[in-house]
């Protein structure tokens, strides 16, 4: 390997080529469309450009960790079968790294794609050659100042070359390319050598505006030594000389993430200036860092951390308080705390509103809110028939616990409600119609018929969180031998941690979570409220990764869980 003196005289020597004789390597990479430490490559393609012609083209998909969203396979056409059997980064990388040698890496938004090679380099060890980078939409910007929209596809039109596919690896590279060959004369005429075509493509100075400047990057203290740390994932915990926690942060790759912290590219934190020993507590998977960062931060609250755990405002919930008079159903962002039956998570708070408004009219339940206001004379949902009216103060308690009861058990049996749902208003219908009450049959026939609609649009589980005690496993993003197992029974996280390798203690730790499930009641999932961020971060992860394998706890399949939840 190169010293670093003889790698600095050799990239010099390379800027200083000329720009007519250099060769350029046109690079495109396709994602999963995740951010931040979520953004694995999916694909890679490359094609060489020398004295503004075509030459070689070479491309590969790349397996990644994380299932891949429905929304990106239909944008890049890149599906989860297509990945199953392709090679890992650790295959692809190496030859890439030889086709970078001594050429000019090119790529349209240039900082995205290097960005992605870059840290997919410092996933597998690999060194970064650190070649000179140009980015076709700033060559654009200098070259066609009149050309105001600078997308790949929209530019090569606009210079002429027709693009028969997009959003794929080898295609874009190869269009890329040819929007490099229509601009080479230009660019040779404005640059002499690379060094002067990266200058000239350089980053726009901006307009002085009265927000503070940005503060110069840190380097990182000598005294953090991030050698230690694995490359797992888990929490690293940043501290000053007398202990204190500063920051406490999560990763799938705890080395790779700690260090970013102290990137030139990054703006240094407040508390950067005091950390002087970081330390980690690994996990086997990414799920594990999420819930063990969240306990941690709330046990020692450091001025670093800002908020808690992350949110996913799109989940909801349809609750129903039952230590309140006559208890209504309502949609919330959080599990209900106390005694309360909780069902979700759902994506789709509009679907979930209409939802509860469907079982409160089929049920004759409350409209209004949790506090109830005696009234004179009926709502209009209670002229209507559409309410039990518990406002007027003459209502039987009991009779109106019933309707409730008969709804909330739509969604307290195994698995799904929707069906139960659909069932109990086709059962309503028939016995309507066999009355020759067909008024109402006919009413709830549109009901049925609406219903099927929202049920369809209504992602998510329609069951209650208390209802069955589940068991899920969360893999390592790169061995699939190990597990975090989480248990979650009563509606509560009663327990996690590393998959046990031993039938026996896998079954023990199942009966252990059971018995503390059933501890907070058949009816409601009493869920204390500092663990309601628990639930959601497994809720949040769960609904995002498709593929986690979440099992039934139930007595009568304990032996049989056990077998099917062993890692193999």
């Amino acid at each position: 390997m190169p010293s670093g003196a003889a790698r600095i005289t050799h990239r010099v020597s390379l800027l200083e080529q000329a720009i007519a004789t250099a060769e350029f390597l046109v690079v495109d990479t396709e994602t999963n469309g995740l951010g931040g430490d979520g953004c694995e490559m999916t694909e890679v393609g490359a094609v060489l450009v020398g004295g503004g012609e075509l030459h070689d083209r070479w491309s590969s998909l790349v397996r990644c960790n994380r299932p891949l969203g429905r929304g990106i396979q239909r944008f890049t056409g890149i599906t989860q079968e297509m990945l199953a059997d392709a090679p890992g980064l650790e295959e692809v990388l190496p030859p890439l790294h030889e086709l970078l040698k001594d050429r000019v890496l090119v790529a349209h938004n240039a900082p995205f794609d290097r960005r992605v090679l870059r840290r997919g380099f410092d996933l597998i060890g690999l060194e970064w050659p650190n070649p000179p980078v140009l980015c076709t939409a700033a060559l654009a910007r200098k070259l066609l100042p009149l050309q105001r929209r600078r997308g790949l596809s929209v530019l090569a039109d606009a210079l002429g070359i027709e693009v028969a596919t997009a959003h794929r690896a080898l295609a874009d590279a190869e269009t890329c390319a040819r929007v490099l060959c229509a601009l080479f004369p230009r660019l040779c005429a404005n640059a002499l050598t690379i060094a002067d075509a990266m200058a000239m493509t350089g980053a726009r100075r901006r307009r002085a505006t009265g927000r503070k400047r940005r503060t110069p990057a840190l380097t990182a203290p000598p005294q953090l030594d991030f050698a230690d740390l694995p490359k797992d994932p888990g929490v690293y915990l940043f501290r000053d000389d007398a202990g204190r926690v500063l920051y406490v942060g999560k990763s799938i790759s705890i080395r790779s993430r700690a260090r970013a912290h102290f990137a030139p590219s990054s703006v240094p934190a407040d508390w950067t200036v005091q950390a002087t020993v970081v330390d980690y507590q690994s996990t086997n998977s990414e799920l594990g860092a999420l819930v063990l960062e969240n306990r941690l931060i709330k046990h020692h609250r450091p001025p670093g951390n800002i908020r808690l755990a992350r949110r996913d405002e799109r989940l909801c919930y349809i609750r129903c308080r039952l230590d309140i008079p006559f208890p209504i159903l309502e949609v919330g962002s959080d599990p209900a705390a106390g005694h309360a039956v909780t069902i979700g998570p759902l994506r789709g708070r509009r679907l979930a509103q209409e939802l509860v408004e469907q079982l409160d009219s089929l049920f004759g339940l409350r409209h209004c809110g949790r506090r109830l206001q005696l009234r004179e004379h009926p709502s209009a949902y209670g002229q209507m028939g559409r309410c039990l009216s518990p406002c007027l103060g003459d209502l039987d308690p009991n009779l109106y616990r019933r309707r409730l009861d008969e709804a909330l058990r739509l969604f307290t049996a195994e698995a799904d409600g929707r069906e139960r749902l659909l069932a109990h208003v086709r059962r309503q219908m028939r016995e309507a119609s066999a009355k020759q009450h067909y008024e109402r049959a006919a009413w709830l026939r549109r009901r049925l018929r609406r219903l099927g609609v929202i049920l369809d649009r209504l992602s998510g589980t329609l069951e209650a969180t208390h209802v069955r005690a589940k068991l899920i496993l969360a893999s390592h993003p790169v061995d699939a031998a190990r597990h975090d197992a989480f248990w979650i029974a009563g509606g509560r996280l009663v327990d996690w941690g590393p998959a046990p390798a031993d039938s026996g203690m896998l079954e023990e730790r199942n009966q252990a979570a059971l018995r503390r499930g059933s501890r907070a009641g058949e009816v409601g999932a009493h869920v204390p409220p500092d663990e309601i961020d628990e639930l959601r971060i497994i809720a949040t992860y769960l609904d995002s990764h498709p593929d986690i394998r979440a099992l039934s706890l139930e007595r009568e399949s304990l032996s049989e869980t056990a077998a099917l939840s062993l890692p193999r």
